[in-house]
């Protein structure tokens, strides 16, 4: 983490909110992390943001306490509390990485590891339920948005599916690829979510220490009911939540729907 200067918060209480003090010195000290600091800024010393806000230094804790829960402040012991960068909501949904960085106002990009025609060894012909030995297309990409590495990503396809698939270059949004080339759009899909830890390998490509914790997500996509997609995504822990949206039958839709 850097150690940047200390931006000033000019933000003051409102003496005629309902709101408690403690309750707007932590929604003062957020806006002031999220839109007036970048990750690796210093937050002012509690001593400075009591008297700012004229309040005992406790009610000020308790509010930094609460962004730290957060994780929206992060404390150094014998040096402060720091700005961490916002983690991205990972939301589970059929679309492809480079759609979802864009939304975001992200610059996507990907660093393909390996694009190529294998046979199915006993675990990956189980995981895709072909027979040992079929040729499966295996596709791996270290995805990065802003430059910063976000996931490694591995997707394997039976190779009778995409036809020639890895003849040509590989491409850059993998699903769009294979609706404008063979028509393929994968219509449902199940995922599994784990943790697990970086491997020396992967903590090298991700740019994070060996044994960092990773978010596991085993995708198995759908065409109808044959398997056309595989896939096991490793991201980083420090940048991403995880977004379930959740919806009892017969009650309106959620913001952010998981249907296809």
């Amino acid at each position: 983490m850097r150690y940047a200067p200390t931006p000033v918060v000019t933000a003051t209480l409102d003496p005629e909110s309902g709101e408690s003090k403690y309750r707007q010195i932590r929604q003062i000290l957020k806006t002031h992390a999220r839109e007036s600091c970048q990750p690796g800024y210093k937050l002012p010393p509690e001593r400075e943001l009591s008297e700012h806000f004229g309040v005992a230094r406790k009610t000020v804790r308790q509010a930094i306490d609460a962004l730290v829960d957060e994780q929206v402040l992060k404390r150094v012991v014998g040096i402060g509390t720091f700005v961490v960068p916002e983690k991205l909501d990972l939301r589970v949904r059929l679309h492809s990485y480079s759609e979802d960085m864009m939304r975001r106002g992200m610059v996507p990009d990907a660093h393909v590891l390996e694009f190529d025609e294998i046979r199915a060894s006993a675990h990956l012909a189980a995981q895709l339920m072909v027979e040992e030995g079929t040729h499966v297309v295996r596709f791996k990409r270290l995805l990065l948005a802003d430059g910063i590495p976000m996931s490694l990503d591995e997707n394997y396809m039976p190779a009778d599916l995409v036809p020639g698939f890895v003849e040509d270059p590989a491409p850059s949004k993998l699903y769009q690829a294979l609706h404008e080339r063979y028509g393929i759009l994968l219509e449902w899909g199940e995922d599994q979510v784990e943790s697990t830890a970086a491997t020396p390998s992967q903590a090298h490509l991700l740019g994070v220490d060996a044994g960092f914790p990773l978010l596991q997500i085993t995708r198995y996509a759908y065409i109808g009911e044959r398997l056309a997609d595989y896939s096991v995504s490793l991201y980083r822990s420090d940048r991403y939540k995880l977004f379930v949206p959740l919806q009892r039958l017969g009650t309106r839709t959620p913001r952010y729907s998981t249907s296809l």
